[in-house]
This record gives C-alpha cells, structure tokens and sequence, in this order.
C-alpha cells in the first residue's frame, strides 16, 4: 500500500515527529487520496516521491518548522529538499520534492505536465475543503477516514491558515483565508 523504501520509512518517521496526530492522519490520507485519484484517472506517477512530498508537505506549518517571512509551503519545500539530499536522493531529485510541495499550493497544475503536483494539489484541495467529491466515492472515504480519522483537523488547519495570513498576508495560505477557506472547510463533506 505505502512504498517501501528508506526514504519512505524516514518521512514517516520525520512526520510523526513533528506533525500533530491530525496533521500526521492529513498528509497519509493525502497520499491516499492522491493515489486512488491516480489509478482511476490511469496516471502514472513516482510513488516514492509522491509519498514522500504528501507526508513532508504541511512541515512548514508546524512550529519547530515555521519561517517567519516565507509561505510555509517554501519553507516546506526547502525543508524536503534538505530531506532528499540527507536520504541520498540526487540533486535534482531533491528539487523534485521541493516543487511538488511549493506547487502544490500554486495554480493547477496539469497532470500530464507533473503527475505528483497534480496528485497533491487535488489530494490536498479534497482533504481540506471538500473539492471534487465525485472522484471519491463512499467506500473510498470510509475505508481511509476509519484508518486516519480526522481528529480535530478543520480548526487545527484553519488556524494555522489564519496564522500564515496574519503575518503573511501575501501568501497563497494568506489568499485562501481572504477567499473564504474557513467556509470550505466548514462546507467540507468530509468534515
């Protein structure tokens, strides 16, 4: 289910370190999701890379992590790209999972132009405020939220959305609070 792989085991272990249990249970179901997305829409992706950039994507919001001048998704990014270099990945393999992790809060990206940001971006996108329900059905959303609930995920992410947008107003975490995200996430069928 999950890949196996030191660099895959040491993500895991850095998430569950430095991740609350409900951001932890956020990035696996983001894997999750992403990953049934890609089989029922036949994308091929780099699963190691996917699952490493799920489970590292959200460090940037977490306080041992958290940079006060830069959006947490670029802290995010610069930290799993020192990851990757410590896991012995190549250079540009290292800056694989950094773009995954800042595109993931970007403009969509297509996935034939970049199979693991598009997977994370809509992976991320359902998780967080419920887009695209009609790619995961019933089943699907069971069998993940029994085996990584939710705990207390919306207000835990909302305030650290609020956080961001307080001190970095111009930031993409800045502009989805302006844009209403605590009324998606509210709105999340999920939630």
């Amino acid at each position: 289910m999950f890949p196996e792989t030191p660099a895959a085991a040491a993500a895991l272990a850095v998430a569950t370190r430095f991740c609350s249990p409900a951001l932890l249970n956020h990035s696996v179901r983001s894997y999750l999701w992403g990953a049934h997305y890609a089989a029922a829409h036949g994308i091929a992706f780099d699963d190691e890379l996917y699952y490493v950039s799920a489970l590292l994507h959200d460090l940037g919001l977490t306080a041992e992590f958290d940079n006060h001048r830069l959006p947490f998704e670029d802290a995010g990014g610069h930290l799993a790209w020192v990851f990757g270099a410590a896991a012995g990945w190549s250079v540009d393999r290292a800056a694989r999972v950094e773009q995954i992790i800042v595109l993931h809060m970007r403009a969509d990206v297509p996935a034939s132009a970049d199979p693991e940001s598009h997977l994370l971006q809509v992976a991320t996108s359902w998780d967080v405020s419920g887009s695209r329900p009609e790619e995961f059905p019933l089943e699907v959303r069971a069998e993940a939220l029994t085996r990584y609930p939710r705990l207390d995920f919306d207000p835990e992410f909302l305030a650290c959305f609020e956080d961001q947008a307080a001190r970095k107003p111009d930031s993409a975490a800045g502009g989805a609070v302006a844009h209403g995200i605590e009324g998606r996430i509210a709105a999340n069928p999920l939630g």
